[in-house]
């Protein structure tokens, strides 16, 4: 193999190429350049009809070798910022070979391309399916909500038609003031209309009201919080919060299966998409009470490790065995009747999770319930291809 040198006085590291070799087409080597930074760092072959970059290199013995440009690709150098490879070949040595590589460059590059396609094909696949698994939970549970919020409105609306009837005799006492014949007589409407009891009643009647209200609103804040359908930014939150608002929206599909437990942690904010993990909190709840056969208990706990955060939920349900905990992530699997389950929840759960960086873990055994305790990063790192 032939040696080569640059014929370069002084260190050729670190200098500018141009400087190196000033004898190079400085317009077929910046143009080079920029094909190269619009294939977004992609390995590439040069098109056939453009200028290639040639340098002549000292061979010894005052003999010189013509070098053609044959690859050029991008890559972070660190401090150096993005740097550019260039890979020349000797045509009068290895007569062809350089053809059959450049062509095999092409190919990994168009599989590179393919893939790249493919995984954004699949991101988009991806969330589409995680919108309307969230949708579908959410539709799930609006007959649970609904009667959530048709509660207390039931009773507001009924406080509100007694209150009315108490205005009405109000109202007859307030009129008596003008022609009442005596303060004798005005003292008797005001037993026979039971006012000291009126009195009483409408103060309870507005601090019932008023909780009802309460509850409607805490309801409806929860699903604000809980949604945010299109919601893609990751932020530092309160994983409580989170947690706290899951079980205002799940309430009803809870309440009659299982006691809820807290065993809160103190946690640091966690730098997550928020909407999403909910969704993950969601979908473990909702698994949890539907395990349960009868009453029972769902605990859930949160706790902090140096740079992560983990949560878990606990139940008493009917547990499974380790066949059927190897494959609860798959897509579309699903423990439930027929009609019942989608089989996505805990696969888009798995999916957000890895995501985030974060990874699950599953403990279960028959007739003892499951825990599912999932581990985030405090920091949320984006991940790059290389």
């Amino acid at each position: 193999m032939a040696r080569w040198t640059t014929g370069v006085a002084g260190q050729a590291i670190g200098r500018h190429f141009l400087a190196v070799f000033p004898n190079v087409d400085g317009a077929a080597f910046a143009s080079m350049l920029a094909r190269d930074e619009t294939r977004a760092a992609a390995p590439r072959a040069p098109e056939e009809g453009l200028a290639e970059v040639e340098i002549r290199l000292g061979r010894g013995c005052g003999q010189t070798a013509r070098l053609l440009s044959l690859l050029c690709f991008s890559f972070s150098g660190g401090d150096w910022g993005l740097c550019h490879a260039l890979l020349f070949y000797d045509p009068d040595e290895i007569d062809g070979f350089h053809r059959g590589f450049a062509l095999t460059i092409r190919r990994l590059q168009a599989v590179q391309l393919e893939k790249h396609r493919l995984q954004k094909k699949f991101e988009r696949t991806s969330n589409h399916l995680l919108q309307s698994e969230k949708l579908a939970g959410i539709g799930q549970l609006a007959a649970g909500v609904a009667h959530e919020i048709n509660n207390p409105i039931g009773y507001v609306f009924s406080n509100l038609r007694t209150l009315a009837g108490y205005m009405q005799d109000l109202l007859k006492i307030t009129d008596a003031v003008d022609t009442a014949n005596s303060l004798e007589e005005l003292r008797q409407l005001k037993q026979t209309l039971e006012y000291s009891y009126i009195r009483r009643d409408v103060e309870a009647l507005i601090d019932e009201s008023e909780e009802g209200i309460g509850r409607v609103k805490k309801i409806i804040t929860a699903l604000k919080d809980f949604s945010h359908i299109d919601e893609e930014t990751f932020r530092r939150v309160d994983l409580h919060r989170g947690i706290e608002t899951t079980l205002n929206v799940a309430n009803n599909e809870i309440k009659y299966k299982a006691k809820v437990v807290k065993e809160y942690g103190v946690l640091p904010e966690v730098e997550c998409n928020a909407s999403q993990i909910n969704q993950v909190v969601m979908n473990l709840l909702v698994n949890a009470a539907q395990s349960i056969s009868g009453f029972g208990t769902i605990t859930i706990r949160t706790g902090h490790e140096d740079l992560w955060v983990w949560l878990e939920v606990e139940d008493t349900g009917r547990g499974m065995d380790a066949s059927t905990v190897k494959k609860i992530f798959d897509p579309f699997f699903t423990t439930k009747p027929l009609g019942q389950g989608t089989g996505l929840g805990l696969s888009l759960s798995y999916s957000i999770v890895q995501k985030h960086q974060g990874h699950i873990e599953v403990v279960s055994q028959p007739g003892e319930g499951a825990r599912f305790r999932v581990w985030l990063p405090v920091i949320h790192t984006e991940l790059t291809d290389l």
